[in-house]
C-alpha cells in the first residue's frame, strides 16, 4: 500500500501562508509593552516600601511592639509582591517574547531564569499569591489586638480566601504532576514501541 504524495500547492498560497505566519509570530512584540508597564508598577513598590520604611524608621521610638509588626509585615508583603512582578516580567518575557540577550553572560543572572516554563511560572505565581495572602492575614489577625470591635465575617471571609489560594496552589501542583508523569509515560511508551518496531 503505497501513500500518495500531498499534492503540490501554489507558490502563491504558500507566500500568503509564510507572510501570514510571520504576521503571527511578530505579534508576540505587543507583549513587551505590558511587561514595560509591569517594570513602571516595580517602580512604584519600590516607591512605595521605602515610604512604609521611611515610617516605620521615623516612628520606631513612639510605636508599640504591635505596630512594629505591622510594618514589617507591610514591608514582607511589598518585597514578595515586587518579586512576584520581577518573576513575571522576566519568565513572562523570555517564554513569550524573547530571550533576553543582555542577561546571558551575566553572573548576576537568576538560576531559574530562561528554565520556568508556563507551568513553572504559574506554581511561582500561585506561591508568591499564597504567601501575600498568609502575611495579610497575619496582617490582620496582629492587628486584632489594637481593635475595639471585631468583624468576625469580614475575618472568616479572609480566611476562607486564603484557604482557596492555598487549595488552588495544591491542585494546580497535582495537575502539574499528573501532566508530568503522564508525559513521562507517553514518552516510555513511544519509547518501547520504537525499539520493538
Amino acid at each position: 500500500m503505497s501513500l500518495e504524495p500531498p499534492p503540490a500547492r501554489a507558490p502563491w498560497y504558500e507566500m500568503v501562508e509564510h507572510a501570514g505566519e510571520r504576521f503571527l509570530f511578530a505579534s508576540r512584540w505587543l507583549l513587551a509593552p505590558l511587561y514595560v508597564g509591569l517594570v513602571v508598577a516595580l517602580v512604584a513598590i519600590a516607591i512605595k516600601f521605602f515610604q512604609e520604611l521611611w515610617h516605620l524608621t521615623t516612628h520606631i521610638i513612639d510605636s508599640t511592639g504591635d505596630d512594629i509588626v505591622l510594618s514589617v509585615l507591610a514591608l514582607l508583603d511589598l518585597g514578595l509582591l515586587a518579586n512576584l512582578v520581577l518573576i513575571v516580567i522576566f519568565a513572562g518575557y523570555e517564554n513569550f517574547v524573547s530571550k533576553i540577550a543582555a542577561a546571558r553572560k551575566s553572573e548576576d543572572r537568576p538560576h531559574w531564569m530562561g528554565h520556568v516554563d508556563f507551568s513553572g511560572l504559574k506554581m511561582k505565581l500561585i506561591g508568591s499569591i499564597v504567601a501575600i495572602s498568609a502575611i495579610g492575614l497575619l496582617a490582620d489577625f496582629t492587628g486584632l489586638t489594637k481593635k475595639d470591635h471585631i468583624d468576625t465575617n469580614e475575618l472568616m471571609w479572609r480566611v476562607v480566601l486564603h484557604l482557596t489560594f492555598v487549595v488552588s496552589g495544591l491542585l494546580f501542583a497535582v495537575m502539574d504532576w499528573v501532566g508530568e508523569r503522564r508525559m513521562l509515560l507517553t514518552k516510555q511508551t513511544h519509547g518501547h514501541a520504537d525499539e520493538s518496531e
